[in-house]
């Protein structure tokens, strides 16, 4: 028997609706398959902790995760009671950059039974591989002077290293794939880490002869989402882009409600963080209804870390067949529960 121990941190809102369900969906799995188990560890940190503690999360938070194979995160945030750069860079941003989690990863795929708005979508199957530790994200900057003179300056860092692992993990993904790397850049406006972007971009290529490469500005690359995106199989971006190009995804795919992420760690120092894109959804929370799809494929990516991508892919055709037979949350045109279109799934993972 393989035990998998995984730290849950639902988090605020509709976190602490859709984890529950995708947990179910774990155990479903675990079930099915007899050889594996998981063992779940709750930490209740979120917006109300802070109201109680001035802080997301204990100081000894970091130590306490750390021990886990990976981190299972809800929705984090609630602007009505914590201020959103509190509450991220508090928790999430805090883990991610301090466990090192370099590199973002978030798929769109086209699913049959959500109207995507595209009016061609043409099947569409992309993942955007994210650079998640620097670039236009990072803290280096500040404020000097008051009133009409203040001036805000904010540093954006590219480091070879960064970048570099960065587009290697979109070459080995995409040999996975179709073999085809779409690099997202701006050289032609941002006049410094653009081009070395672009330099560092075609070293790497020339490791992987057999890969197909393209190079698109990331304004004509974000139309070319819109209008054409069944042409892409793995796109690289810097922190900024691919976090914009993948609420893009999202919303050809249908909903955001629907697009997982994962956080993953590169050295082995520290877990990975799996969570889907989605946010707290306050205004939906307690009804019912959140969509639980976006948090049970992350779940379907953190099986595909922890070395189970047979049950991962049992996961994501269980969750296409519930969706393509009617059984939907009203934000995709149904009028299932999340409780409804979760059991259903556990249902088809059982046959």
């Amino acid at each position: 028997m393989s035990k998998h121990e995984i730290a849950v941190i639902p988090g605020d809102g509709i976190g602490n609706e859709v984890v529950p369900a995708a947990l179910d969906v774990l155990n479903t799995v675990a079930e099915v398959h007899g050889g594996i188990s998981f063992e779940f560890t709750n930490f209740p940190w979120n917006c109300d902790y802070y109201l109680k503690h001035g802080i997301m999360m204990p100081e000894d938070g970091l130590n306490t995760l750390q021990s886990f194979e990976a981190i299972f995160l809800g929705a984090v945030g609630d602007p009505a009671k914590v201020a959103d750069h509190i509450s991220l860079w508090g928790l999430l941003i805090k883990i991610r950059r301090e466990f090192e989690q370099v590199i973002n990863i978030r798929p769109a795929k086209f699913i049959n039974g959500i109207v995507s708005p595209l009016t061609n979508p043409n099947d569409f199957d992309l993942i955007v591989v994210r650079e998640n530790s620097e670039g236009e994200y990072s803290e280096v900057g500040g404020r000097i002077h008051k009133g009409e003179d203040q001036i805000a300056i904010q540093n954006a860092i590219f480091t070879h290293k960064g970048t570099e692992r960065a587009i290697r993990y979109a070459f080995e993904l995409a040999a996975k794939r179709k073999g085809h790397v779409t690099s997202a850049t701006k050289s032609n406006g941002i006049f410094h880490s653009m081009p070395f972007w672009d330099e560092v971009f075609k070293e790497v290529s020339l490791d992987y002869p057999e890969a197909r490469t393209a190079s698109y500005h990331i304004d004509a690359l974000a139309a070319f989402f819109v209008t054409k995106p069944h042409i892409f199989d793995v796109i690289v971006a810097s922190n900024l882009f691919g976090d914009i190009l993948t609420d893009i995804g999202a919303a050809i795919m249908g909903s955001i409600g629907i697009a997982p992420a994962a956080n993953i760690n590169l050295n082995g120092k520290y877990p990975s963080m799996f969570e889907p894109v989605h946010g707290s959804a306050p205004d939906i929370c307690g009804k019912g209804i959140a969509n639980p799809v976006g948090q049970i494929w992350t779940a379907k990516m953190m099986l595909d870390h922890l070395g189970q991508q047979e049950l991962g892919q049992k996961v994501l055709t269980a969750m296409e067949e519930t969706i393509s037979n009617g059984i939907k949350t009203p934000d995709i045109g149904g009028n299932a529960s999340t409780k409804e279109m979760t059991e259903d799934i556990c249902r088809r993972l059982k046959k």
